[in-house]
């Protein structure tokens, strides 16, 4: 029977378990309360570049 020949790291372990829930469960998202558009949480709005009520990015839509 295979055994391992060094011990897993904590991190290196941690990893692979954070890969497999990002494969299994659905992307959340927010609303961005500047536009209305769906956008990841914790990040600037692709769509009007606004975070936290401040514009972060050079991205202006017109119109």
């Amino acid at each position: 029977m295979a055994n391992p020949k060094a011990k897993m790291s904590k991190s290196r372990r941690d990893k692979r378990r954070a890969q497999f829930n990002a494969r299994t469960k659905a992307a959340v998202t927010v609303v961005c309360p500047n536009c209305g558009e769906p956008t990841l949480p914790h990040r600037a709005c692709r769509h009007c570049g606004h975070y936290r009520g401040r514009q972060v990015t050079g991205k202006i839509v017109v119109g």
